[in-house]
């Protein structure tokens, strides 16, 4: 794609750009830069030595004043849309009640599945998008939104269409990811097999029909799905034509991610157990590691995920926040990235391009999102800082001073 000088609409000037084109091994750096803009991509980029002539009349200039730029954040991995709160089990927890304690008293993930299932869509929107805001005005142009909280079909398809909606509110791209093998519903208990098949029959072909998906996830996990229950949903997927996705390995080593390999799943998420012989596989087909480091701050986990091995086989890291309200109540992907360096021992340029060019990677889209190259869309951010780094050194100082969407300014501080 290509754009003359006559097209541009906007030009950025006097910048410093990380265009995140190399994924975690540098930030792609142009100093002392410019970039431009043209129906809603990004036109053209490079030093301001080599700026081209423009016409100053017909051009939006923004001096940047040696601000930085970057892609606009991408958050791979959330669960918004959810009815109440589960702040209550968070107390009894820290009072010392156990799982089954809290689980005894109604608690768990069949609180959230109740509270969900009686709100109106209207409801779950309203909860949801100061949740959604809070990302957005941390530099966010891009988020994924699982269903997995209504664990029927009017529920699910209620949660994917809020999450749908939520993009008319505010200037975000919303990925959704049908999330029904999430956990058993009480209706299904000791009932796994029929549930699957609920999901496989009934749930996923609805949900596809109303193109209300573009991917399929399942909890792989001895509290969650088996291996053979996971293949079977990722065959009803792959008959609607969706691409899949896995949260795997997350409490132990099932061979979830292996399996999702096999199906060229996009990504596998957690995986903190995940053994050489799943991150091979990984690496076979293409797939990207999405690392939550809230869960594992949030739920005081010890295992890590196996960082060294990720960086052996070239496996691409992407972070998000996993954003619900079981065990990652946390609203900021600028945290996600102090803590990835910090937990998980991340290189900075590593946790960026796990909000950029890898989390475009982990939602299927790398080929318009998560870089600022020359085509690809104008969603950028621009930073009041002297170096990328300070976007993971420092938080609770949020230094985002300029969002674009589409080509658009959305945010301006």
């Amino acid at each position: 794609m290509s754009f003359n000088v006559a097209s541009w609409q906007t030009l950025f000037i006097h910048v410093n750009i990380a265009t995140m084109s190399q994924g975690g091994e540098n930030y792609g750096e142009i100093k002392n830069a410019a970039l431009a803009i043209a129906q809603g991509k990004i036109a053209w980029l490079g030093t301001m030595e080599s700026l081209p002539a423009y016409d100053v009349n017909n051009v939006d200039v923004i001096d940047g004043h040696d601000q930085w730029l970057t892609p606009g954040l991408i958050d791979c991995h959330t669960h918004l849309v959810y009815g109440g709160n589960r702040a209550n089990e968070f107390e009894m927890r820290l009072q010392g009640a156990s799982y089954e304690q809290i689980a005894n008293a109604g608690g768990g993930i069949v609180s959230t599945v109740s509270a969900t299932r009686i709100a109106s869509e209207e409801q779950l929107l309203n909860s949801a998008l100061p949740r959604l805001k809070a990302l957005h005005n941390e530099g966010v142009t891009t988020v994924e939104i699982k269903s997995g909280y209504g664990l029927d079909t009017e529920n699910e398809i209620k949660m994917l269409r809020v999450a749908t909606a939520l993009a008319k509110h505010l200037p975000v791209t919303v990925k959704r990811t049908f999330l029904g093998a999430h956990a058993l519903p009480v209706e299904y208990k000791n009932m796994p097999d029929e549930y699957v098949e609920l999901v496989c029959k009934e749930m996923l072909p609805k949900v596809s029909q109303e193109k209300l998906a573009d991917a399929v996830d399942v909890f792989c996990e001895h509290i969650g799905f088996s291996k053979v229950q996971t293949e079977k949903v990722f065959q009803a997927a792959k008959q609607a034509n969706l691409p899949v996705k896995i949260h795997a390995e997350q409490l132990s080593n099932l061979g979830g991610t292996e399996l999702a390999a096999s199906f060229h799943a996009l990504s596998a998420d957690h995986i903190e157990y995940l053994d050489e012989q799943g991150i091979k596989a990984m690496k076979e087909s293409g797939m990207t590691a999405v690392l939550l480091p809230g869960a594992f701050y949030f739920l005081r986990e010890t295992q890590q995920p196996p960082i060294d091995l990720l960086r052996k086989y070239n496996v691409p890291m992407a972070i998000a926040t996993d954003e619900n309200p079981g065990s990652s109540p946390i609203n900021s992907l600028q945290l996600m990235l102090h803590m990835a360096c910090t937990l998980f021992r991340l290189t900075p340029s590593e946790a960026l391009a796990g909000v950029t060019c890898n989390g475009a990677n982990a939602l299927g889209i790398a080929d318009s999102k998560g870089k600022l190259e020359v085509g690809y869309d104008a969603d950028i951010a621009m930073w009041n800082i002297q170096q990328p780094a300070e976007l993971c050194y420092q938080y609770g100082v949020n230094p985002l001073t300029l969002l674009v969407k589409a080509g658009n300014t959305v945010l301006s501080r």
